[in-house]
């Protein structure tokens, strides 16, 4: 062991890793729980809400690990993402792209705030803005999954999620402060 870490550096990174296995395990228990929707292959999940929390609670770097293990061990073919699905087949497939965003989200959300010293507000734009990146890459992917316009998989891929997301981005900015005090508190 380097002589130069302080057993408190130490304590603190131990813990971070503790807390972004956590995050990891959280994100892959509730996205396999997935509601179908009748009208897109992209289901409705708390998948967003837990990458908020995460992030909120984390910072930029863990919280961008948790996403980034979670969908290695999806690829693995785990089944952790959506309707307890996972493999390459997954991650290729219609929602894909939506996956693949979940990454920028994380990586927006974490910057945003951090660059406004983790202020609520700074972290309602972060999740907007890094779930719009989200939206994106995962329209994109589903237009041309599908052969649809940008617009139509808008349409089915997006529009039926704002109400559900806006929520989870309100409760989310609602209790991510008290989480994060919380794991920084102990």
């Amino acid at each position: 062991m380097n002589n130069n870490i302080s057993i408190s550096e130490t304590r603190y990174r131990t813990r971070l890793m503790a807390v972004t296995g956590l995050a990891t395990s959280a994100l892959c228990i509730a996205a396999p729980f997935s509601i179908p929707v009748p009208v897109s292959p992209v289901p409705l999940s708390l998948t967003n809400f837990v990458i908020f929390l995460a992030v909120y609670i984390l910072g930029t770097k863990a919280g961008t690990l948790s996403v980034l293990i979670y969908l290695a061990l999806g690829a693995a073919g785990l089944p952790v993402f959506s309707s307890f699905s996972g493999g390459l087949g997954k991650i290729a497939g219609p929602t894909g792209g939506y996956l693949a965003g979940f990454l920028f989200l994380a990586l927006i959300q974490g910057s945003v705030m951090k660059y406004f010293k983790w202020q609520r507000s700074a972290a309602v734009v972060g999740m907007i803005l890094g779930m719009v990146v989200c939206y994106t890459f995962g329209t994109a992917w589903l237009a041309w999954q599908s052969g649809q316009s940008f617009s139509a998989a808008l349409t089915v891929g997006v529009l039926p999620y704002l109400p559900g997301d806006a929520l989870k981005i309100a409760v989310a900015a609602s209790v991510g402060p008290k989480l994060r005090a919380s794991v920084c508190r102990s």
